[in-house]
């Protein structure tokens, strides 16, 4: 029994050393700094047979708790992260960061097909390699643990995560 005890325990500490690895800080969003909601949420969802890394996120606005932030066609929401530098070009999630972070993947239609967002929406080259949508010149992430639309469960990580209005300004 505790085998299993110490196991559990291993497993945890390495999975909350993924989420924080990419800030050297410890401290996973508490409560009060999470909010769900649940209608209004997105656009149309891609088909089964078309993941949002087929197509690309297709970018839209809506209300939450915390204001009208910026979602993807499922609704989930979108992160800017304080490391980058805006206009920079690059992402500074690396390594663990990108496990608990990815980034939101674009294509061309992803630039196009935009509703409600006044910023200037873009890509870079991620760190993975693969196209990353920016907006107002921020890379942006989804986070790993928002399981369904609406989730802003990575608000204000590590005072370092934030989701965005329709400029592309973060909600701080």
């Amino acid at each position: 029994m505790s085998k299993k005890l110490a196991s559990a325990a291993a497993l945890a500490a390495a999975l909350m050393l993924a989420v924080t690895g990419c800030s050297g800080q410890s401290d996973a969003p508490s409560a009060s700094q999470s909010t769900s909601g649940g209608n209004g949420y997105g656009a149309a969802t891609p088909s089964k047979s078309q993941s949002v890394n087929d197509t690309g996120a297709m970018l839209s606005t809506a209300d939450s708790a915390l204001g009208k932030i910026v979602v993807d066609q499922r609704g989930m929401s979108v992160y800017q992260f304080d490391k980058d530098t805006q206009n920079s070009g690059k992402s500074a999630c690396t390594g663990t960061c990108l496990d608990a972070w990815p980034p939101v993947p674009a294509t061309g239609d992803s630039l196009k097909n935009a509703q409600g967002i006044t910023g200037k929406l873009g890509t870079i080259t991620g760190t993975n390699g693969k196209e990353q949508l920016t907006l107002n010149g921020w890379p942006l992430y989804y986070y790993a643990s928002d399981s369904k639309a609406g989730d802003t469960k990575s608000q204000a990580a590590q005072d370092v995560w934030w989701v965005l209005d329709a400029k592309g300004t973060p909600i701080h």
